[in-house]
């Protein structure tokens, strides 16, 4: 096992995992602070996941080549641990949101009128 090789393949899928993350739940606030249009908001979402899936796939990749390859000598000093405590921190923080979002009311729902406003029955 050629542990630089897994470790940079996993940092690729945690990388995947961030990307998922913001595209998922955060794509609204990020089209919020560049002020960009509902299209663009969709178009966020869909880059975002497509190229976590993209780097995510190629991660798994590289990953699985550095299983199959044989080890180095100065892979001894390579630590896998703290890639894949974070990645496992990743899950769950994504299943986390995942919980929240299902309770929470959608972002119309939450904001609050400004003056002048009405509701519409």
């Amino acid at each position: 096992m050629r542990k630089r090789t897994v470790r940079n393949g996993m940092r690729l899928v945690m990388a995947a995992l961030i990307l998922i993350i913001l595209a998922s739940f955060y794509h609204s606030q990020i089209s919020d602070l560049f002020l960009l249009s509902s299209a663009a908001e969709n178009r966020i979402y869909r880059l975002g996941i497509f190229w976590a899936a993209a780097i995510g796939g190629y991660g798994v990749v590289v990953t699985a080549l550095g299983f199959a390859l044989s080890p180095l000598k100065s892979d001894v000093k390579v630590r896998l641990l703290p890639v894949f405590l974070t990645i496992s921190a990743m899950i769950f923080l994504f299943f986390y949101l995942l919980s929240s979002s299902v309770n929470a009311p959608p972002g119309d729902e939450r904001r609050r009128l400004r003056p002048g406003e009405t509701i519409t029955i």
